[in-house]
């Protein structure tokens, strides 16, 4: 049933987010999805899975920055050492705020991998047209420090969404939350379809249990 629910969350959000690099923002539909973006109570579905997509999306902004660090050094887009010490990190902090370290962590596989489709779109662009490459490269010891703050601002809204979530309404709201973000941030269609990426874990059964 768990894996089920995440599929479906993930499909909705990625039909909604489909046709990213046209400029136009696709249109949800029903009156579930109109009905979450128009809500504005801090306690609802909306407001608490909106932050999830607006860090999911500064998150892979700051993707772009990973692949420049790393873009003619040689540096492998996969780095499994990295990638462990951010799902020990994530699942850490999850404990400490008693939320489901597991939950957690398997969202977490997803805003990595939605990150690597960044890095290796930018890369497969650059290496087509180096006139688009960067010309410098940021520390990436910096970056990771910032990917970090988001990783932590992001844990707390995941450890705080908990009931919308496991909704049955979580899929649909989430869609008209991505759809909104990728319309706030003016995202291409690589971004819209990594932001796709991040989020398909982030619906859970109501069963899969929290703290």
């Amino acid at each position: 049933m768990l894996r089920c629910r995440t599929w479906i969350a993930g499909a909705g959000v990625a039909l909604l987010l489909a046709g990213g690099g046209s400029g136009a923002v696709a249109a949800p539909s029903g009156e579930l999805v109109r009905g979450a973006a128009a809500i504005t109570s801090v306690h609802s579905p909306y407001a608490r899975l909106r932050p999830i997509a607006v860090l999911s999306a500064e998150r892979l902004a700051i993707s772009d920055l990973v692949a420049a660090a790393k873009w003619g050094t040689g540096s492998p887009i996969d780095d499994p050492v990295r990638e462990r010490q951010v799902l020990d990190a994530v699942a850490e902090q999850a404990r400490r705020l008693g939320a489901d370290p597991v939950v957690t962590v398997r969202i977490f596989r997803d805003q990595i991998e939605a990150s690597k489709v960044v890095q290796r779109g930018l890369h497969r662009v650059w290496d087509a047209d180096p006139s688009q490459a960067p010309t410098e490269r940021p520390d990436l010891g910096e970056v990771r420090k910032e990917i970090n703050r988001i990783s932590g601002e992001l844990v707390r809204a995941i450890a705080g969404s908990a009931d919308a979530r496991s909704a049955p309404s979580c899929g649909p709201v989430l869609a008209a939350a991505a759809v909104r973000v990728r319309h706030e941030r003016r995202l291409d269609g690589l971004h819209t379809g990594a932001l796709a990426r991040a989020l398909p874990s982030v619906c859970v059964d109501g069963d899969g249990g929290e703290g």
